[in-house]
């Protein structure tokens, strides 16, 4: 109907699809960009900011079937073993679990944003090179605070047990 199988992200089944699709339309050009998209599902931050001080960053509340139908979509990755469900337990072991669903459910939002406007297929890359993708970037960050600090980072043949 709009395209593209948005049941090929992971999470996604043919119920959420198609409560996405009713409350949205295929039609996504009401929406400039992702953000908006995803502001309107009410998944971003507030910006209550009174004299530079952020007082409250709670996302708003939003009687929306389509977003309650993703976040529903995101607490179901938890034992997912794709790249989104890899995200949603790396979040969980950052934050709790509310904000961690938010977290996932708002990429979800960008995926199908992008899908719907641009009309390419999802491809999943999979939780082992979602997983190489977060340690190679932790190693460049920490190679770069040790730079700053006049030191060297250098890594061991032998892995640490």
């Amino acid at each position: 109907m709009c395209g593209v199988d948005l049941t090929r992200i992971d999470g996604i089944d043919v119920t959420t699809a198609l409560a996405v699709i009713s409350e949205t339309g295929a039609d996504m050009s009401r929406f400039p960009t992702s953000g908006h998209f995803a502001s309107w599902l009410g998944l971003c931050p507030g910006t209550k900011i009174t004299g530079g001080k952020v007082m409250s960053s709670k996302t708003k509340r939003v009687a929306n079937r389509a977003a309650q139908a993703l976040r529903l979509a995101a607490a179901a990755l938890r034992s997912s073993q794709s790249a989104l469900g890899a995200y949603f337990r790396r979040m969980c072991a950052r934050m709790d679990k509310p904000k961690a669903v938010t977290a996932a459910t708002h990429k979800l939002a960008r995926l199908i944003y992008t899908m719907l406007t641009k009309g390419e297929e999802y491809t999943d890359q999979g939780q082992d090179y979602y997983e190489e993708r977060y340690r190679e970037r932790v190693l460049r960050q920490l190679a770069q605070r040790a730079e700053k600090m006049g030191m060297k980072l250098v890594a061991s043949e032998e892995p640490a047990c």
